[in-house]
């Protein structure tokens, strides 16, 4: 008697073969194919792309001439806050995941990244992330404090509606996000190179991501206790940022910028390692100075921790001979 396999499964030989795979747009929603997260990854960053370039042609027609009606002054500063929260972190930010995605195991010989599970979890809470930032469009609570949200404009006092609370609460879960990715190309590059590969003989696009992921896991904890800080502030009532209460806003400052300075690296190196893979392939050459080019590229991870106070010049941090 003939036996009937299972609807998923396949007998060849006798001999009962793995599950089909997934197929169509299920088959992207649960898959764990680093190339394919990779496409994800570029995909979304394509739109959001596309929508912070529509928030910045807003301002720039609101500002071709004087006096012009197109936009009120709150919904040019709410355009401004989000125009670039999503370039930095809708936009270049998932466009080098993509890269690191899509190249980084070929490159240095891996089947995958490291944690495949954990690479999908990344994206899928990245989305999330984005379109939690984004529902304050959808409930007309747009966040208008500046990307950068100084405090204590930030605070309950100044900005009362809920438009903060979907910025912070996006930008937390976006955290969790580069903090998953951060892990696992670090681990994926350290323990998953073929064998012969030494560090100083993998291509320059590799080290910096295994640079970029150093700065994400060291740079986001920072911001994330900023946005902690914050959320309690506006939802729990202490006072981290709060000057009525005694409290120093400048304490946000040195926060964000001991982020946002290693942030600007990590969304310009990946870059700089594009361009140190492309310009020898096409030149036919190999990279001269490679070991230099590491080397400055690490120093580049180190001193981009120890130069925030320069992004705060304006607040009388940093003023040098003050009379008595």
């Amino acid at each position: 008697m003939a036996t009937i396999a299972a609807p998923a499964e396949v007998r060849r030989g006798g001999l009962l073969a793995r599950p089909l795979a997934p197929t169509g747009v299920w088959s992207w929603l649960t898959t764990i194919d680093h190339k394919r997260i990779g496409i994800l990854y570029g995909s979304s960053a394509f739109l959001f792309f596309l929508l912070g370039g529509i928030e910045a042609l807003l301002m720039r027609t609101q500002l071709i001439r004087p006096e012009n009606a197109l936009l009120e002054p709150g919904q040019f500063n709410a355009l401004f806050t989000m125009h670039g929260t999503t370039m930095i972190f809708l936009v270049v930010m998932p466009l080098s995941a993509a890269f690191f995605n899509y190249i980084v195991p070929l490159q240095i010989g891996a089947r995958d990244v490291a944690f495949p599970r954990l690479n999908a979890f990344s994206y899928w809470v990245f989305l999330a992330g984005a379109i939690l930032m984004h529902l304050g469009f959808l409930m007309r609570t747009v966040p208008d404090a500046g990307w950068f949200s100084y405090a204590n404009l930030t605070e309950r006092a100044f900005t009362p509606s809920g438009s903060v609370d979907f910025w912070v609460v996006g930008l937390q879960v976006l955290g969790v996000a580069s903090m998953a990715a951060g892990l696992n190309f670090l681990i994926t590059i350290v323990q998953l190179r073929a064998p012969g590969m030494s560090l100083m003989r993998m291509p320059l696009f590799s080290w910096t991501t295994l640079i970029t992921s150093i700065l994400i896991v060291l740079a986001f904890p920072v911001i994330t206790v900023a946005l902690v800080e914050l959320m309690f502030d506006r939802l729990f009532g202490t006072n981290f940022f709060n000057t009525a209460a005694g409290a120093d806003p400048i304490l946000w400052q040195h926060l964000f910028w001991v982020f946002g300075h290693p942030e600007v690296y990590i969304l310009i190196l990946p870059a700089m390692g594009v361009v140190s893979e492309i310009i020898p392939v096409f030149s036919r050459k190999p990279l001269f100075g490679y070991p230099f080019m590491v080397y400055a590229v690490a120093s580049i991870a180190f001193l981009s921790f120890t130069v925030w106070a320069h992004h705060m010049f304006s607040t009388g941090v940093c003023r040098l001979n003050e009379p008595p």
